[in-house]
């Protein structure tokens, strides 16, 4: 995989690597993942799930979005309620989850400082993003956690010359954005900022992939 070997925003090489080497307490023997992290998922997927970066000491130590820490764990178990994942719970590359009718990837594939890229950095990811989505070709839904990922895909997909709405809906949890291509749904993000304050409960994020499991099915 290409991307892996990505190199383009200094920063984030030198805190992705500096993590991998520093490490938390708590996985001191695990070896980190510290390089950027592709999407996975079912390649006939119609529902495309995008978040924002790897955690630190998530996927930059997995080597698979959203595993090995509580936003992930809140990601899988929706995902299972609702039919998408075999399992409620992903903690490494090899234990066994599989999606089907769903792929998952973010907006930028290197985990930043405090959860924060520049805009510099998410433009120069954009293209991971773009070379991804040309190759989901059934994607009808798409979920965007969290507001930049509802940005980056209103702009992706006007770049490309669909027709998207304008003004671009403000994000809100529960937004829709009807668009030429696939129909974006907005969510909160599961980050334990939005998780532990109840800004973002569990029915609220299954309302989300209630909703998309809907759409996916009217639009076939």
């Amino acid at each position: 995989m290409r991307i892996t070997a990505c190199r383009a925003c200094p920063r984030l090489v030198a805190w992705r690597e500096r993590v991998a080497v520093e490490k938390r307490a708590a996985f001191a023997a695990d070896e980190y993942w510290g390089r950027p992290v592709p999407g996975f998922g079912d390649p006939s997927a119609r529902l495309l799930v995008v978040g924002l970066a790897p955690a630190a000491h998530g996927a930059n130590r997995t080597g698979r979005m959203f595993t090995g820490d509580r936003s992930g764990d809140w990601l899988f178990r929706a995902l299972h309620r609702a039919g998408y994942a075999n399992q409620r719970r992903s903690t490494h590359r090899g234990d066994g989850l599989r999606l089907t009718d769903c792929w998952v990837t973010a907006a930028v594939r290197c985990a930043p400082p405090g959860n924060a890229p520049t805009p510099g950095e998410r433009d120069a990811c954009r293209h991971w993003l773009e070379e991804e989505f040309d190759r989901l070709t059934a994607v009808r839904v798409v979920v965007c956690l969290g507001g930049l990922a509802w940005t980056v895909m209103h702009r992706l997909l006007a770049d490309r010359g669909g027709a998207v709405p304008r003004p671009r809906p403000r994000f809100a949890h529960g937004a829709r954005s009807e668009t030429s291509g696939p129909v974006l749904l907005a969510s909160f993000h599961p980050s334990q900022q939005n998780t532990f304050t109840g800004r973002l409960t569990e029915d609220m994020f299954d309302t989300i992939f209630a909703a998309a499991r809907r759409l996916v099915g009217d639009l076939g």
